[in-house]
């Protein structure tokens, strides 16, 4: 019967789960580990009772046996306790399970890592144009992305090749190193370097892809852009990506939308913006201008949506905006469209002949404005700053 609790030892109770034994130890065996304590002269003995309580109590047989009131360490007739340790389970000390306790690591015994794993997910930008991003497109894409290697089909072998085991490893990926220490013999697994994990080794790789499975290609897509996208928007194709080592499944590909600038109209969120120049004349008396909208550069739009009837009021002045329902972009989610925001800019005649001249000095005497005062305009950040702000 064993004469040390090791629940105590690890601070656990007695129905603790394999994670909360699992923790108990990595936390303690952090502080009283002869690296970490130094100052400590029985850190070393504290470290090993630590570490036979925990490959006691993370063994379910072994558990089950002190459970009971047994002692795990002479059970099968291992011998007597930990090698090295003065007592405990003959035939060395496996250190694998302890440092994966500490350190949250897998220190091997994971077998042979297979050819075959996913590929990496992809990014292409792709720009439109204002009214593609706007209406919507199908879009030809060209992606660089690495593809199944033709000859091969994913093998990577010549075709007709076969992989053989390693025989450095035995075919398991790694390999078993053990050394002597004053804990006992500390047995690690490292990568095999000659098949560098696989277990498998191809005797003749292939000459397209050399082993890989997988070649780098250029290709061509089509990507279904929805109305209504921004810049900075992807498009999530599926399975569109890189193909993965050893023909493995492909990763996504992700469309970056870039929009590029309009020489008329502005986005402003889901709205429209364009300036349209007014003579004096017409703002002062006011008129009826027809615009040319967005749709007219869409070849899928009705004719009737092309253009678009816009009320100048009399009296407009430069920086007066009007907005137009339902003329603006698409909302990417939900229904319902943005708005067309109109702003105009009022233009004062630069070529005057003697008639048109003689005409406006009428106009201004008839409104006392031959010496007019200069009244000085107030407004956050100035009428010119706003109208500077709304032509960039």
């Amino acid at each position: 019967m064993s004469t040390k609790d090791y629940y105590a030892i690890l601070g656990v109770d007695r129905d603790a789960s394999a994670e909360a034994i699992k923790k108990a130890y990595r936390r303690r065996a952090m502080k009283v580990h002869p690296d970490v304590a130094q100052d400590d002269a029985g850190a070393a003995d504290k470290f090993k009772e630590l570490s036979e309580a925990y490959e006691v109590l993370s063994d379910p047989n072994k558990r089950a046996i002190f459970d009971r009131g047994g002692d795990p360490r002479h059970a099968n007739g291992a011998g007597a306790g930990f090698s090295g340790f003065g007592g405990g389970f003959a035939g060395g000390f496996d250190f694998t399970n302890l440092v994966d306790a500490m350190f949250g690591t897998q220190s091997g015994r994971g077998g042979p890592r297979s050819r075959v794993r996913r590929g990496q997910d992809a990014l292409v930008r792709a720009d439109l144009e204002l009214h593609e991003a706007v209406f919507g497109v199908t879009k030809p894409i060209k992606v660089d992305t690495a593809v199944v290697c033709p000859k091969c089909t994913g093998s990577g072998g010549e075709p007709g090749s076969e992989p053989v085991t390693c025989p450095t490893c035995d075919g398991q990926g790694e390999i078993l190193q053990i050394q002597r220490s004053f804990l006992g013999d500390i047995r690690t697994s490292q990568m095999c370097p000659n098949c560098r994990g696989y277990g498998t080794i191809l005797p003749r790789p292939c000459s397209e892809c050399s082993g890989e499975g997988r070649v780098r290609s250029r290709r061509n897509i089509s990507v279904r852009i929805p109305a209504g996208v921004a810049t900075g928007n992807r498009i999530h194709l599926e399975a569109q990506g890189e193909v993965g080592p050893g023909g493995g499944p492909a990763g996504d590909l992700y469309v970056e939308i870039n929009v590029l600038p309009h020489e008329t109209f502005r986005r402003e969120g889901d709205n429209l913006e364009v300036v349209v120049k007014l003579p004096m004349t017409a703002a002062a008396l006011g008129t009826t201008v027809d615009l040319a909208t967005l749709e007219a550069e869409w070849e899928n739009s009705a004719v009737e949506d092309r253009t678009v009837a816009v009320e100048v009021p009399a009296g407009t002045q430069s920086g007066t905006r009007i907005s137009i329902k339902e003329r603006g972009v698409p909302k990417l989610r939900g229904g319902g469209r943005g708005d067309l925001g109109v702003t105009f800019l009022v233009q004062t005649p630069t070529r005057l002949d003697d008639h048109q001249r003689d005409l406006l000095r009428q106009l201004a005497e008839s409104r006392d404005e031959i010496n007019p005062e200069a009244i000085a305009h107030k407004g956050k950040g100035g009428l010119l700053g706003w109208l500077q702000d709304r032509l960039s």
